[in-house]
């Protein structure tokens, strides 16, 4: 017969674990609560519970009431630092999670965790259960025996440690018993048990080993070689003694509990379900439901069509209902290479409709024009469903009709593909990848997999199940027609369901408006510019790989020279051994893998040394050479013959729009060879031109607006140089007196002022010391009081809601603004001056892009928006509309939202981006 085990988990040492686990990377959810310590507490339960697989558990916490201990040794634990406000706050929570999980919590006034769990864990091994004790205190080691071990938690991913008798002596070279005679020697610093001074765990093993007891070392101190060993025994006898009984556990605590009311019962699944969602531990949701069975039902009734007359039923029905979700399963992720498969819908919760659809060779859009990237495996089972062409015509006109509202998951990327199938989709009103992201913008994570965890307690079948990973990855054209439908089916049924949770929550957070009027309608916008792409002068980046590989080979030898011999210049591990050991430069901090040789240690040692210098011209031109020049081309799409890059509108949590494949924000401009790479991006016809629009100063104007500082404002209204203006205020100069460098000084004072940049952090910008740096921020709050309000304002009011917001009431929570820890909280003050005027600066730019994208339509230009940098708008214009295009964008982008200050657009036309922009 098997022997029953019992769990027993010191509750308070876990909280503590689970709290500092997560504290450098924690745990935000869309609410702005920091829910770290509960995840990591909830996630180590489920790891004890599963590795072990218990009879009986419990959680045992200390009391608050004094314990005899404390009578003994007043000084007990006196030194241990209040718990963390961001801690206590989360225990309830945890609390919650365990009465769900149906752990009995014990917890004894007047005694221990250990003592209470030394007392359990004794009565247990009388009735021959074996006994976990659940906790990272030593003091557990003096109660190991056969049926009695300590589980030791260890970092993530690695497993547990069982500590019994035989690895305390293996490791330790002592028995259980002898525990407490040798941390009676060592004290304990954590619970301020003083031991003896100078003795540590080296010394006080020996001693042990050769003594057998504390109280026999001491008396025998005279026989200990070392004086010092000798004299602190005889010293401290008594501190010894009493460290002794203070570490001894007592396991004869008053217990009144049997151990059959600590057997594990069933979990409350509503409850933890709940729990769950509340706080959005989606990845629990997805375990709890694959391991309990306790999958939320929800009324499924899915159809597959696969008839004419089934298809024309369905269009009749979707006009009917006015509104539904639209889905395009496809062969790949590149929406403008991938084959259409199939397409699902839905209307009605627990209602949805998928369509596949069959290839003909001869199809416009067949795998062999798109390319072998996406042709038909040899695997392929037999395709179902109509002709592509047939779905296509059928399906165009509601598609494209604007008076029909559509709803997707990331729709954009159904849009770019259904428009290579001469589909315009009209008339969509919700995203909800885009609904999510405006509710919780610190969250890059928005898929549907996740959303449907999160808001639905339900997890749908994932793509990996569908179709495998790696090796055994299949095309979505092997799946099974059964697999597949279900599997579209389910996407557009969520896709419904999430619109309307998600509907409801933008209304109750006032963040509907913002979606209805700037995020969806921007979603055709980005959909345009991905499909217009850029074109590239491949030969002039050709011709640039090759001088930069010529400067490269330059730079090597300059390195090589400096350190005396070759060595992998791309190796940190060998760059350090060179600078810090052959070249002995001073050293920096130690990384896990050996000396840290980033940017910020280069640049200072390029202060007394030439070679690092050249590392970082090496290591610039190198990344430049990789990742653009030589890359660019490689990107250019085959039928189309120009660059697609992708708009990510759901990423930045101020707002902004990122770039990927390639990311167009990373393109250096303030060096010549970064400027050299937008001389690459040109015209795909020589009677057109490149035009550039470019916002002027636009967070400086948009903080004189928030701040309504009457001197910013005026600099603005009279057209003057703010950073002139600001270097004649803020160093006692006449504006015609002030230089290049008090200028550039002025600038970085007003952009670090901004960003929230303190005294050290202009110092370094500026090469001065802490002291300049300090005056010049002051004068500069003498100069514009108003400045020094907002900031101090928007700071209170981030503390008191938890978040801050833009002009068009764009949110981002800040949940560590009032966090115990000075580090995390200055970052977040930080960032909450910054977000209102980098988010407003989002929302201007993409009202701007809407507004201009309108103008374009209702004017019938054929001028393009190919491009979107930083505040920087760029448009492929034929030569003869470039006039009336110039007119068209100074007057949307510099009107897109009326501040107190004017805002300033500059423009410039050229035959490539370089020439524009200059």
């Amino acid at each position: 017969m098997a022997t029953k085990k019992l769990v027993l988990i010191d509750g308070s040492h876990l909280a503590y674990r689970s709290y500092f686990a997560l504290i450098r990377n924690p745990l935000i959810n869309s609410k702005g609560e920091n829910t770290s310590a509960v995840y990591a507490f909830v996630r180590s339960l489920y790891k004890i519970l599963d590795e072990i697989k218990p009879d009986y558990v419990a959680v045992i916490f200390d009391s608050s009431e004094p314990t005899f201990r404390h009578k003994q040794f007043e000084a007990y634990k006196a030194t241990r630092e209040k718990m963390p406000d961001e801690l206590s706050e989360q225990l309830p929570r945890i609390r919650s999670f365990i009465e769900a999980m149906r752990i009995p919590i014990l917890e004894i006034p007047g005694y221990e965790a250990d003592d209470v769990m030394a007392t359990l864990a004794q009565k247990a091994a009388e009735q021959q259960i074996e006994t976990y004790l659940v906790t990272g205190d030593k003091d557990f080691f003096q109660l190991l025996s056969p049926l009695i071990k300590v589980y030791r938690l260890r970092r993530s991913g690695e497993e547990a440690e069982i500590v019994d008798p035989q690895w305390l002596q293996q490791n330790w070279k002592i028995n259980p018993q002898q525990v407490p005679d040798f941390l009676g020697l060592t004290g304990d610093s954590i619970d301020n048990i003083p031991g003896v001074p100078g003795i540590g765990e080296k010394t006080a093993k020996e001693l042990i080993q050769k003594f057998g007891t504390l109280e026999a070392a001491i008396a025998c101190a005279n026989e200990v070689s070392s004086a010092k060993i000798r004299n602190a025994l005889n010293q401290y006898k008594e501190q010894a003694e009493l460290s002794k009984r203070l570490v001894t556990l007592d396991s004869n605590v008053p217990v009144v509990i049997e151990l059959e009311s600590l057997r594990r019962q069933q979990e409350n699944s509503e409850a933890l379900l709940a729990l769950f969602k509340d706080l959005e531990f989606n990845s629990l949701i997805a375990r709890y439901v694959q391991s309990s069975g306790a999958k939320e039902c929800l009324r499924q009734n899915y159809h597959t069509i696969l008839t004419k007359g089934e298809l024309l039923k369905l269009i009749e029905e979707l006009k009917t209902h006015g509104s539904f979700v639209i889905d395009t399963e496809t062969s790949g992720v590149d929406p403008l290479r991938a084959e259409i498969v199939g397409f699902s819908f839905a209307y009605q919760e627990g209602v949805a409709f998928y369509v596949p659809v069959c290839h003909n060779e001869k199809d416009e859009n067949s795998s062999e024009k798109l390319g072998p990237l996406f042709a038909k495996s040899q695997k392929s089972v037999p395709t179902q469903g109509l002709p592509v062409k047939q779905v296509i015509d059928l399906l165009k006109p509601i598609m494209e009709n604007e008076k029909l509202h559509k709803c997707g998951q990331n729709i954009k990327y159904d849009m770019v593909v259904l428009s290579r199938y001469g589909v315009e989709l009209s008339g969509v009103d919700f995203d909800t990848m885009v609904a999510s992201y405006l509710l919780n913008p610190s969250d890059r994570r928005h898929n549907l997999d996740r959303l449907t965890l999160e808001y639905l307690n339900h997890k749908k079948v994932t793509t990996e199940e569908l179709i495998g990973k790696g090796k055994k990855q299949i095309s979505i054209q092997e799946v099974p027609l059964e697999q597949i439908s279900f599997y579209a089916c389910e996407d557009a049924d969520m896709t419904l369901r999430l619109r309307h949770v998600l509907e409801a929550k933008l209304q109750e957070f006032e963040l509907y408006d913002l979606f209805k009027q700037v995020e969806i309608p921007l979603i055709s916008v980005l959909m345009e510019m991905e499909r217009n792409g850029v074109a590239i002068d491949v030969p002039l980046l050709q011709n640039l790989s090759r001088q930069l590989g010529e400067q490269l080979q330059r730079l090597e030898e300059e390195i090589f020279k400096f350190s005396g011999e070759k060595f992998n210049i791309n190796s940190p591990q060998q760059l350090g051994k060179i600078l810090f050991e052959r070249l002995k430069l001073p050293r920096a901090r130690r990384t896990k893998t050996g000396y840290s040789t980033d940017v910020n240690v280069l640049e200072e040692l390029a202060k007394i040394h030439p070679l690092p210098r050249y590392l970082l011209e090496y290591r610039q031109l190198m990344k430049l050479k990789s990742t653009y020049v030589d890359t660019l081309p490689k990107l250019i799409n085959p039928h189309t013959g120009r660059l697609h890059t992708s708009y990510n509108q759901t990423v930045t949590a101020t707002g902004r729009l990122s770039s990927s494949d390639p990311n167009l924000q990373n393109i250096p401009i303030r060096t010549d060879w970064g400027r050299e790479i937008r001389r690459a991006f040109t015209v795909g016809s020589p009677d057109h031109l490149i035009l550039d629009a470019d916002y002027s100063q636009i967070e400086l104007r948009i903080m004189a607006h928030l701040s309504r500082d009457a001197r910013l404002r005026k600099t603005f209204q009279k057209g003057e140089d703010v950073h002139t203006i600001t270097a004649a205020e803020v160093f006692g100069v006449k504006p015609e007196e002030v230089t290049p460098e008090l200028r550039r000084r002025a600038k970085e004072i007003n952009f670090g002022i901004m960003y929230g940049m303190g005294p050290f952090g202009l110092a370094s910008r500026l090469e001065i010391s802490v002291e300049e740096a300090e005056e010049f921020i002051r004068n500069y709050f003498i100069k514009y009081p108003d400045v020094n309000d907002f900031i101090i304002r928007t700071i209170a009011e981030a503390k008191e809601k938890g978040y801050v917001t833009t002009l068009l009431n764009r949110r981002r929570y800040l949940p560590e603004i009032n966090s115990e820890n000075r580090r995390m909280r200055e970052f977040a003050e930080r960032t909450a001056i910054n977000t209102p005027i980098q988010g407003t600066a989002a929302d201007l730019i993409k009202v701007a892009m809407i507004r201009i994208w309108r103008q374009f339509k209702n004017r019938r230009l054929s001028a393009k928006m190919i491009m979107q940098v930083h505040d920087e708008l760029v448009f492929e214009v034929p030569k003869a509309e470039v006039e009336e295009v110039k007119q068209v964008v100074r007057q949307e982008m510099e009107n897109a939202i009326q501040l107190q200050v004017p805002v300033k657009v500059d423009i410039g036309v050229g035959a490539n981006w370089l020439e524009a922009h200059a």
